[in-house]
């Protein structure tokens, strides 16, 4: 059985927060059609966290970007799909009402938080800028909660640092204002982009289990996009896993890692450094994903597997439902699994 009409891994709509159907979303360049997003389709719930992992390039924020509605146009499009957020379609309102939407129920965790900070603004005036704009706030109290915000995301001496400019914290303590950002307007649904990118190992754990507090904390949705299976494995409750614009497999976090039931998945798992084989050379999926334009027939990643055979070099092979709340776009799901001795 298959799971194409619906998103994958899920049972039919039973109140999803967030509800992504068929996503389809294109770039046209000079050097011709990138299809980025190729049917995504996935469903989150309030108080879940939905970990969207895959090499760069697989789709993961362009999807991001559709949800939140600030892709850029032209060269990207969505050419199709849907994207229910509370049952409504946020394709079909227009540019303001979706504005209205971000940052009071959608927010965004940008990867790149030195970047997404204006330099010239003290970070105070732009975490107020939330409250002034959406809340009609005076200044001082837009000052006051921006003050309360940075001290719930623990950044020491925030009464004396809200006047503080980007430049002047670390990387971590940016990383905590992107997310204090976030959580102004207590919003329904955070996408979280790569947040722990360029942090070292002890602030990455520090933000990931901030960020899981808070979700806890506000019952909110969170999209958590990464390419590092190691990071989320003790934070979300789903993973997504993407290879060129497709997801490829779903499934719970726990039974995901003990049987993967696609090569791809397995390949990420196998990358990741053990402890238990120190000596050993780390194992690397061979090749590159495939150019966006010129997408291979059958399954996308049938250059790159060691399982392949000829109906993968011809057939795109469906979301074939694995167990419940499971599903894997392979062709030999079943091989694939059975070979760990587990049960998916």
């Amino acid at each position: 059985m298959t799971v194409e009409g619906r998103a994958p891994g899920t049972e039919a709509d039973g109140g999803a927060l967030l509800d992504v159907r068929g996503l389809q979303v294109e770039f046209r360049t000079r050097d011709g059609i990138a299809h980025a997003v190729n049917g995504v389709s996935y469903t989150v719930a309030a108080g879940e966290t939905l970990a969207v992992l895959g090499e760069s390039g697989s789709g993961k924020s362009v999807t991001a970007q559709a949800v939140l509605g600030i892709l850029d146009t032209p060269p990207g499009h969505v050419t199709g799909g849907e994207i229910l957020f509370h049952g409504r379609d946020l394709l079909r309102m227009g540019a303001e009402e979706r504005r209205r939407i971000r940052g009071t129920k959608l927010a965004m965790i940008f990867q790149d938080a030195l970047s997404a900070l204006n330099p010239v603004l003290s970070v105070g005036a732009q975490l107020g800028e939330m409250f002034e704009v959406h809340r009609g706030a005076s200044r001082k109290e837009a000052r006051d909660r921006a003050a309360e915000l940075m001290d719930r995301v623990r950044i020491p001496a925030a009464r004396s640092r809200v006047g503080d400019y980007p430049h002047q914290f670390s990387g971590g303590m940016r990383q905590r204002i992107m997310i204090a950002m976030a959580l102004a307007l207590e919003p329904d649904l955070i996408i979280a982009d790569e947040p722990t990118t360029a942090l070292d190992v002890t602030v990455q754990a520090q933000v990931m289990d901030l960020l899981a507090e808070l979700r806890r904390e506000y019952a909110m949705g969170l999209v958590l996009i990464t390419h590092d299976l190691g990071v989320v494995a003790d934070v979300a409750d789903r993973i997504a896993v993407m290879y060129a614009g497709r997801i490829v497999e779903t499934a719970p976090v726990h039974g995901l890692y003990r049987a993967p039931a696609h090569p791809y998945t397995r390949g990420l798992l196998d990358s990741i450094p053990r402890l238990d084989q120190k000596g050993r050379e780390l194992y690397a999926i061979k090749g590159l994903p495939p150019s966006l334009t010129a997408i291979p027939p059958g399954c996308p990643f049938h250059p790159r597997c060691p399982k392949a055979q000829d109906i993968c070099r011809t057939d795109r092979p469906p979301l074939y439902d694995v167990a419940p709340g499971r599903a894997s776009a392979c062709h030999f799901w079943e091989e694939t699994v059975s070979e760990q001795g587990e049960r998916p």
